[in-house]
């Protein structure tokens, strides 16, 4: 079923809103959770015996991307990866006692920052690092981060031999104009030759980010973009919607806001990119993401298991996320726990000998009852409430009187209808998903102040 844009019903529903890579999300996170926390629940998660998922975060640049609302450090110095490693392997260290040995690691994800900042020495060493402690799969999902415009000789190739099969790049605009006034030069030559060359090393599935909103995008500019972005055949594509906040991401404020296209413009472009994407072939999986039908995010939607984390989309559902280094979060069965977002308070920790656990959130029964049918409308567009009622013991109609209710306004508006025990999302209410999970949500229905980016 593809997604279908309608302005109006856009325009009526367009507020802020969480993206739900998790439930509740991480506005909600507070000092209260702990390193002893964490360790309680890690031990106790021994005894489900759920695989794992395992999350490492490389915070270093070499170049500083305007528009990037991620937490990185920019370094022209290559010596300040080998000291991270260094606290990396420390954390690592502390976590080998408290998780069974055991248990299988389904997935494997470095992101950041510029992973590729490694060189491919310590690229082998961190993967072998990791190889030693943790029991991964044979068709574990590998996944890395890569910054195209900074790969040396040979790195490819070494991801490749460690063992990584799935690779996710930046590419955001091929406008020489947009480019320049992100501070983000990037040929389409160069991605061309890249992805020819992870085709031929056999990496499984590649992943292009785009992003529109930019300073001086037109609708005419983003069809070129999006038309060579289908020439290079990823098989995944997330295209985001560029939040300006320059009162909370200082480096913003390099980006003249008279350069960025008005909001009318945005609508073109975002009813243009969801047009001819589907028309070349690719699932709209939900929110930014775009799949081909053969790939395991498709698949996984399809057959019911598709989950959200912090990554966004994955395709394993029911598994421990354990987040390491500096700002990494771990999503555990009722337990969310964040590092240290600073290089300096996340070493302090270490040096201390405690976990750089610096928040967290401890999931309650409605918590958790909430973020299954939150997750289940998020990810596959439909709910059953019998299986809601058989995992949590409850009366669905009864327990969720007032939320279905709300969602009468919404079925009226042919975004999803209720029939017989089942929600189902329509079309016109793919786009605005967030929204329709937001019924369902406690915490935004206590919350004066929205601190959330708008929904479309």
């Amino acid at each position: 079923m593809k997604a279908v844009f309608n302005e109006e019903l856009i325009r009526k529903y367009d507020r802020p809103g969480p993206r739900y890579t998790s439930y509740p999300p991480a506005t909600e996170f507070h000092e209260g959770v702990r390193e002893e926390d964490y360790r309680r629940m890690l031990l106790e998660s021994n005894l489900s015996n759920r695989p794992l998922s395992l999350y490492f975060h490389i915070p270093f640049c070499e170049s500083a991307c305007w528009f990037c609302g991620c937490n990185v450090i920019i370094s022209h110095r290559k010596d300040v990866s080998r000291r991270y490693l260094d606290y990396v392997y420390r954390e690592m260290d502390m976590l080998k006692p408290l998780i069974d040995p055991s248990r299988r690691v389904v997935q494997l994800h470095w992101g950041g920052g510029t992973p590729n900042f490694l060189t491919s020495e310590e690229i082998r060493e961190f993967f072998g690092r990791i190889k030693a402690q943790f029991r991964l799969s044979e068709d574990a999902e590998v996944s890395v981060e890569i910054d195209p415009r900074y790969l040396s000789e040979g790195q490819l190739e070494t991801l490749r031999e460690v063992g990584f099969n799935r690779v996710s790049m930046g590419l955001q605009d091929l406008d020489e104009e947009v480019q320049k006034a992100i501070n983000r030069l990037q040929p389409y030559e160069l991605m061309r030759d890249v992805m020819k060359r992870l085709r031929e090393l056999g990496f499984k599935s590649i992943n292009i980010d785009l992003i529109y909103g930019l300073p001086y995008q037109t609708p005419e500019k983003f069809r070129r973009t999006i038309e060579k972005t289908i020439e290079l055949n990823p098989d995944r594509v997330a295209v985001y919607n560029f939040a300006y906040v320059p009162w909370l991401k200082p480096l913003q404020r390099k980006i003249d806001p008279a350069t960025l296209p008005p909001p009318q413009d945005k609508l073109t472009i975002l009813e243009m990119t969801i047009d001819l994407f589907q028309r070349a072939g690719y699932v709209y999986i939900g929110m930014d993401h775009f799949a081909k039908p053969e790939d395991e995010l498709a698949t996984a939607q399809s057959n019911g298991t598709l989950w959200r984390n912090f990554q966004g989309y994955t395709t394993r559902k029911g598994v421990d996320l354990i987040g390491i280094g500096a700002t990494s979060i771990g999503m555990l069965y009722a337990g969310y726990f964040q590092n240290y977002k600073t290089i300096r308070d996340y070493y302090m920790a270490i040096d201390a000998g405690r976990l750089p656990v610096m928040r967290g959130f401890l999931l309650s029964e409605e918590d958790l009852l909430r973020r299954e049918v939150i997750m289940e409308l998020m990810c596959n567009f439909r709910l059953n409430f019998e299986d809601i009622e058989g995992r949590f013991n409850i009366d669905f109609e009864e327990h969720f009187a007032q939320e279905l209710e709300e969602l009468k306004d919404m079925e009226s508006d042919g975004l999803l209808k209720v029939e017989g025990r089942k929600i189902i999302v329509l079309p016109e209410g793919r786009l605005l998903i967030r929204n329709i999970a937001m019924v369902f949500d406690q915490y935004v229905r206590t919350k004066k102040e929205q601190r959330f980016s708008r929904t479309i």
